[in-house]
């Protein structure tokens, strides 16, 4: 069994180089697994071009590392294609890894590219363009845009940087105008976020926490239904607490497509941690079990009991 591995280059140096790299570790665990591999590390603006490659030789199995971006990316290529996608997680959050069911460590995550099986799971589409785990339109590619431009402007870490972003939005608090169907209506609310997952989320800390399955055919909505600054606050609080309770805190809804138009001709939009600009109106659609994805047996058999 062949597979091409193809790695975010920001993980590790170059692999052509003589020193440790992240693409020399990749190397070494394949190695140890007996499989055959061809590992490599395009810069950013050759990433998904690529993977293109990849689905188009030999190989087998095309394997992504990286994050949640990464992911994304770089599953685009794959979406509708016959050869199976293997995950070594070597991001930071590594979402949708978790909710597959792929171990951290580097060897067993290998392990389930050796000895997985495969997993067809749905992804979402915003636009025309993939996500793996949760787009939204809002605050947070607002703050996300803010965070790279200070990151380019002074440097310094992502998280420092984030923060400082996310405090700048929130002090200014840009409001989004939508109109959208919700509960059964459509309704138009004044909001600071959109947020639209790849099949339902779990309530849980600051984020909308994990995903019971990727195979449910839905996309999960959430507006806050307070979306003043307190409201805000509230409801990190309460999240921060555990507390958050989906029919008090939120509009929300599950729906195969959902079209959301707002008065500005264009927005920035997330996916996955990236950000994008585009057009309104923004249509999301699901798109059933459209990426087949190596599992462990365990998490494939909980996805389709």
């Amino acid at each position: 069994m062949k597979s091409a591995v193809i790695l975010n280059a920001a993980a590790g140096s170059d692999p052509g180089r003589g020193d440790t790299s992240e693409a020399d570790r990749v190397r070494a665990a394949f190695q140890r697994a007996g499989l055959e591999a061809i590992v490599t590390a395009p810069e950013p603006d050759a990433f998904e071009a690529a993977v293109r490659d990849a689905v188009g030789s030999d190989a087998d199995i095309v394997v992504l590392g990286g994050g949640d971006g990464t992911l994304s990316a770089g599953a685009a290529a794959m979406v509708g294609g016959a050869k199976p996608l293997g995950v070594l997680p070597l991001g930071t959050l590594n979402h949708f890894a978790k909710d597959v069911g792929i171990p951290a460590d580097l060897d067993a995550a290998v392990e389930t590219i050796r000895a997985g099986q495969v997993m067809d799971v749905d992804v979402g589409e915003v636009n025309g363009r993939i996500f793996l785990n949760n787009s939204s339109i809002g605050l947070y590619p607002m703050a996300v845009k803010e965070r790279e431009e200070l990151r380019h402007r002074s440097g310094g870490g992502k998280w420092l940087a984030m923060l400082r972003a996310s405090a700048d939005v929130f002090r200014r608090f840009p409001l989004l105008e939508v109109t959208l169907p919700l509960e059964g209506r459509e309704v138009r609310l004044t909001t600071p976020f959109v947020f639209v997952g790849n099949n339902r989320y779990e309530m849980s800390l600051l984020t909308l926490g994990s995903r019971a399955s990727l195979q449910g055919g839905e996309l999960s909505v959430y507006v806050p239904r307070h979306g003043s600054r307190l409201g805000l606050l509230q409801l990190a609080f309460r999240a921060l607490l555990g507390r958050l309770d989906q029919e008090r805190d939120f509009h929300s809804t599950a729906v195969p497509s959902i079209e959301i138009h707002t008065r500005r001709r264009s927005l920035r939009v997330s996916l996955d941690g990236e950000v994008a600009q585009m057009t309104s109106p923004i249509r999301f659609l699901i798109r059933p079990r459209a990426l087949r994805v190596l599992a462990p047996l365990r998490a494939r058999e909980g996805a389709e009991a």
